[in-house]
């Protein structure tokens, strides 16, 4: 073992909605032991929601004073309301004890922690195709047509982005959930 791979890792995962990356974090997590990043939040915290569990429940002004404090890897405003954001310290703490760290956070997120930390290992997942990622998208049943189809304008985006940009290390195909996670831990186990 070299000095290296005790090292923890930071794993960016970004994917357009309806690709399953939020499964395949999930099960990556589970099998090597990794940690979920807790993102702050301004958004109203739901009755099944924890504190410091699920996110970090913070007023605007707190958020806006994290930002000036510059606290956070990146942060968003997500559809003019709400604000998110990847606290620095809990990824430090977590590398710092080698354990390897998950973001699961959109393309923009993805090019920030880049920025801020070129040693982030960042992944993009893929549909095997948009006709599939469509289907996807009507199968959840959660949205009507209008929002579907400006999800899947979205998800065209962010897979342009994600090819084009340079920001992603890898891309992987989720045609099959178990070959998409497999491929994902093989791809951390290597990186660590």
């Amino acid at each position: 073992m070299t000095a290296h791979a005790s090292n923890g890792l930071l794993l960016v995962v970004s994917g357009p909605s309806g690709v399953g990356k939020t499964t395949i974090v999930h099960e990556v997590i589970r099998r090597l032991g990794g940690e979920f990043s807790v993102s702050a939040t301004t958004r109203a915290r739901t009755e099944r929601e924890r504190d410091g569990v699920d996110y970090h429940f913070v007023d605007q002004a707190t958020f806006q004073q994290w930002i000036h404090d510059e606290r956070f890897l990146e942060y968003a405003q997500v559809f003019g309301r709400s604000w998110y954001g990847t606290l620095r310290e809990q990824v430090q703490h977590a590398l710092d004890e080698g354990k390897l760290i998950v973001l699961d956070i959109d393309v923009q997120g993805a090019r920030d922690v880049k920025m801020r930390m070129p040693s982030a290992f960042s992944v993009f997942v893929l549909p095997p195709s948009e006709e599939t990622l469509l289907k996807r998208l009507r199968a959840r049943g959660r949205e009507d047509d209008a929002a579907i189809a400006r999800r899947f304008a979205e998800a065209q985006t962010e897979i342009n982005f994600a090819k084009s940009s340079g920001v992603y290390d890898a891309f992987i195909v989720n045609d099959d959930l178990e070959i998409a996670i497999d491929q994902l831990c093989d791809l951390v186990r290597k990186r660590r």
